[in-house]
């Protein structure tokens, strides 16, 4: 944040108006409210800071103390990110409703532990099902404990804030509901019972949360269908979930429309596909008519050609993707029904839309079992369209309106439709093929944004870490949020000019790199069964056996690669004080660019090895935005394309480690390597904007470093912090070393690498 608002006005003179607006009495406040403003002020409209004060205002005016205020203050700016600010109202009304009844003591844990729940339910729509389920055990809870007067508090409710993130961990929001269900049904009049459910302690509780725990999540894996949908359609729409079988009175089907693409919350697996490959098949669908559908005028078409339409239509983007990958043919032809010929032919219904799935099927079958003329006639011209090019939706149209004309029966005006086996569950409600006239004027229905494919892939979707939290030594849950994107790129010549400058150097370490390169194969000896005889030992044992003694039977030896089998992690501190100036010769140096010297003859130096190598930066902008830029990956070799990241660097922001190294830790675990080494190079102590108790994130970064040593990752930190003493130990212990004299960087940093691999 700057001297100044965006308004104009002075920072300290807008804090000030702002802290009146607060109107608190409560010192605690006073210790964090600029860090939250800085932080509001980042995620919220002007309009939507005003609303955040006078509902942190109402919290300090109701009598509850300090706390609901400090965690309204602190949790709705990075709620109000991931849910949008109009979400305000609905958790308002959630908190009166608290507030009226004998359980205003729950409101703290209930703010406390939302964010974590946003996370977990990232479309309003799915929080506003957990508000709903709040506001009905609290209703149930009290009233069946206590009876009507509802004269005491729910012992349920906190333990069920405390636990909601864990529950949604392994829950739908609807299996969330039938978990709460049973708990209220089975301990009505049992306080301590309830609460040790509704506490995770009861061994009937986990029971019923594995019970209604099925299904693939799609919370769980929503950062991997996002790089599918990016990697495969380059598309990067936001996915949002829908809870599929909350309201069974509700039929929902995926969608999409300008906010992203809408998807149920959990998919059981069906006809032999697992659950997260019917959320590809279905983003492949979604994403094809992203790409090739157009929207039609729809009152130019009756109900009846609208519903033929948009099955020609699915059936042409199915076509178009199984051109492009072919492999998904399996998972439509097993999720598409198969409609039996004759189902509904003696039958006063409607079999329009049976008729339809029959077609549908036989477009995508080439062995159908179908022999209706005028279905065969059909696929023949729908081929004979798709065989001339990708084909249009207005070309598909027209045969879909043919079709319905010769088609057409008089049991099509039946009331009752014929429904089994019509219904196509990996296909959305083509809500997207249809603009209505009578919605808005034609000037404003043409003016409708359009959802675009995205040019430009800058980074990919965040992921939560947990941070340690020394005080109450526990872990705050998806408390960190990390964006990982490729460095951008520079001139690849400006490394080049600084290896020919260390031109002397580089010939040392050639000569120490010789002695460490791996010998092309080790001979061993001594095997009764081996690749080839052993002469020597051969001869031996035939002598041995001439004079009658016990021969030798270990004639034979074999031959293995003399090889180092490590990997390697490189993750650098890219924060601002990186750019700070040091006497270098006689003259002024910044540390980033010696630390480009120092990376670019290392990364030199582990090319000539051979060894596994990838290098990382890192910075933050509070614990909403730690950035991880990758500068070389472990399949790249030491080229153009990384010297040129590595020219790019550049020193930004602040240093929040813990989660640099436990992201660093996801892809170094994945090697398969005897050694497996994470270098960290860092000129200061952990640190980050929002955090003023300076012990809380060492203590995180030592946890992570502990965390890293479970997993069987050695952690060693090159420290350029004159004062690191002070606080490099209580992060790594005894595997760390600091180089007071930068000046030697260079020289310094690819010899340790040689100790430590040595």
């Amino acid at each position: 944040m700057g001297a100044e608002t965006a308004q104009g006005a002075p920072w300290s003179e807008q804090v000030r108006v702002w802290r009146t607006q607060l109107d608190s009495r409560f010192p605690q406040v006073d210790k964090v409210f600029e860090a939250c403003l800085l932080d509001a002020s980042a995620h919220l409209s002007a309009e939507g800071v005003s609303a955040y004060l006078e509902q942190a205002r109402w919290l300090g005016k109701m009598g509850r103390g300090a706390e609901p205020v400090l965690a309204f203050l602190e949790e709705w700016p990075s709620i109000a990110g991931i849910v949008g600010e109009s979400a305000l109202p609905d958790i308002a009304a959630t908190l009166r409703a608290l507030w009226k009844s004998p359980n205003a003591k729950a409101i703290t844990p209930f703010l406390q532990n939302l964010a974590a729940v946003a996370r977990r339910l990232p479309a309003r729509e799915a929080l506003q099902h957990y508000l709903d389920l709040t506001r009905e055990l609290m209703e149930r809870s009290s009233n069946s404990i206590h009876g009507i007067h509802k004269t005491f508090a729910s012992v349920a409710l906190p333990e069920f804030f405390a636990q909601g993130p864990t529950l949604l961990k392994n829950l739908s929001i609807d299996g969330l509901r039938g978990w709460v269900d049973y708990g209220l049904r089975n301990y009505p009049s049992h306080p301590e019972r309830q609460r040790a459910y509704f506490s995770l302690q009861s061994a009937d509780s986990r029971a019923v949360m594995q019970r209604e725990r099925h299904g693939t999540l799609l919370v769980d894996n929503e950062r991997r269908l996002q790089l599918y949908l990016r990697g495969l359609w380059q598309d990067d729409a936001l996915l949002l979930p829908y809870a599929a079988g909350f309201a069974p009175t509700e039929k929902r089907q995926p969608h999409y429309d300008a906010q992203g693409i809408h998807l149920p919350d959990v998919f059981d697996d069906a006809a032999g596909v697992a659950g997260i490959d019917r959320y590809r098949v279905m983003l492949a669908h979604i994403a094809a008519h992203r790409r090739w559908s157009r929207p039609m005028i729809a009152d130019n078409f009756s109900p009846m050609q609208r519903l033929a339409i948009e099955t020609f239509e699915d059936s042409r983007v199915d076509t178009l993707i199984l051109r492009i990958y072919p492999g998904l043919r399996r998972y439509f032809l097993a999720l598409h029904p198969v409609p039996r010929e004759d189902a509904c032919d003696q039958q006063q219904v409607s079999g329009f839309r049976h008729r339809l799935a029959m077609l549908s099927r036989a477009l995508l079958d080439d062995h159908h079992p179908y022999r209706d003329e005028l279905l065969i006639e059909f696929v023949r011209f729908f081929r004979e369209i798709m065989a001339a090019g990708d084909s249009s939706s207005d070309e598909i149209a027209a045969l879909a309106l043919r079709y319905v004309a010769r088609g057409r029966r008089q049991s099509d005006q039946l009331a009752t439709v014929f429904f089994t086996d019509t219904e196509i569950d990996y296909r959305d409600d083509n809500r997207h093929l249809w603009l209505f006239h009578e919605l808005s004027d034609e000037e404003e229905m043409f003016s409708q944004p359009r959802p675009t494919v995205a040019t430009e892939l800058d980074r990919l979707p965040p992921r939560h870490y947990p941070e340690w939290d020394y005080q109450t030594q526990s872990y705050r849950p998806d408390w960190v949020s990390l964006y990982e994107s490729l460095h951008p790129s520079g001139d690849g010549a400006d490394i080049d000019r600084l290896l020919a400058k260390h031109a002397l150097l580089a010939r040392r370490l050639k000569r120490m790199l010789d002695l460490l390169r791996p010998q092309e194969r080790e001979r061993i000896r001594y095997r009764e069964d081996g690749s080839e005889l052993d002469l020597d030992i051969a001869v031996r044992s035939l002598i041995d056996f001439k004079s009658g003694a016990t021969p030798d039977q270990r004639i034979n030896m074999s031959h293995r690669h003399n090889g180092r089998n490590l990997a390697v992690t490189l993750l650098l501190d890219l924060s601002q004080s990186l750019a700070e100036k040091v006497a270098v010769g006689g003259g002024e140096q910044s540390i980033l660019e010696l630390s480009q010297e120092a990376v670019s003859l290392l990364a030199w130096s582990v090319d000539q090895l051979g060894d596994p190598f990838a290098i990382a930066g890192f910075h933050s902008d509070s614990r909403h935005e730690v950035r991880y830029l990758h500068l070389k990956g472990f399949g790249e070799s030491w080229g153009e394309a990384v010297k040129g990241r590595l020219a790019a660097m550049q020193a930004a922001y602040s240093t929040r480690m813990g989660a640099a190294i436990r992201h660093a830790a996801l892809s170094l675990r994945a090697r398969k390597a005897e050694k497996k080494l994470l270098l960290i190079l860092t000129d200061g102590q952990p640190s980050d904007v929002d955090v003023t108790d300076e012990r809380l994130l060492i203590e995180d970064a030592h946890k992570a470093v502990e965390e890293n040593e479970r997993q069987g990752l050695f952690t060693y930190c090159i420290s350029l912090d004159r004062d690191a003493d002070a606080y490099v130990g209580d992060i790594f212990g005894t595997r760390y070393t600091v180089i007071d004299n930068i000046e030697r960087l260079p020289e310094r940093l690819p010899a340790l690498f040689m100790a430590l691999t040595r």
